[in-house]
This record gives structure tokens, C-alpha cells and sequence, in this order.
């Protein structure tokens, strides 16, 4: 039997007057994966009210979305719009860089896309800050 892994990592943690939520996407994700971790953020984001939020999100292991997923990401990215601060996505597939640029046009804040994770790091938190 072969088991197809798929779901989010995810990590919240205050830092300096933002939220930083890094996520790491695996396999196609389903409406239930969004189910589990959206709520955390929209937790932390209204225990927060006058913060910003920084985030990572790391697609290196994503494959994509089953169809109700996807719809799932266009509405947190609305819901959360007037959030974010910067949104550092993190990919290796040229799919993912035409996402992170769609996500510029949705998302709050500043997006931009990155090849490795601590060239991500180094531009959402940087050094000194």
C-alpha cells in the first residue's frame, strides 16, 4: 500500500511586534489540512489585534491543491489581506514563482519569492531587528 503524505507544518511565534507563522507545505493539500491550521492563525491574529504578520511559506514539497483546498487558500489570503507585513515563499519550481507573483496582487504587505529558506529569513527578520 502506498501512502500519499500531505498536509502543513506549522510554527506561530511572536517576535518583535509582528507575528511570524512559517508554513511548510507537503504533498496536495486538502480542505481538511486548511481546516486545522487556518484556525491557529486566525486565533493568533485576533489574541494580537495591533500587530502585523510576517510569514514564510515553504513550498518546496507541495504538489498542489485538490480544488476545494485552493479555494480555501484565496479566502485566507483575503480574510488575512490587511495582515500581512511580508510574505517570503519559499520554492524550487517555476509554478511556484508565478504563485508567489499572483500572490503579490492578493496579499497585504510585500511578497517575494526565494530559492532557499535563509535567504527567506534574512529578508523577513533582518539582522539586528
Amino acid at each position: 500500500m502506498v501512502v500519499k503524505e500531505h498536509g502543513v507544518g506549522i510554527s506561530l511565534r511572536r517576535l518583535d511586534g509582528s507575528l511570524f507563522v512559517e508554513l511548510a507545505l507537503l504533498g496536495t493539500l486538502t480542505h481538511e489540512d486548511y481546516g486545522l491550521f487556518v484556525p491557529m492563525i486566525d486565533k493568533a491574529m485576533k489574541e494580537t489585534p495591533d500587530v502585523k504578520m510576517d510569514m514564510l511559506v515553504d513550498l518546496c514539497e507541495l504538489e498542489g491543491w485538490e480544488p476545494r483546498a485552493a479555494w480555501d487558500d484565496f479566502r485566507f489570503g483575503l480574510a488575512h489581506r490587511s495582515d500581512f507585513k511580508k510574505l517570503a515563499i519559499v520554492g524550487n519550481a517555476r509554478w511556484q514563482k508565478l504563485a508567489a507573483k499572483l500572490s503579490d496582487w492578493f496579499a497585504g504587505g510585500e511578497t517575494r519569492y526565494f530559492e532557499d529558506r535563509t535567504s527567506a529569513l534574512a529578508w523577513l527578520i533582518p539582522e539586528g531587528a
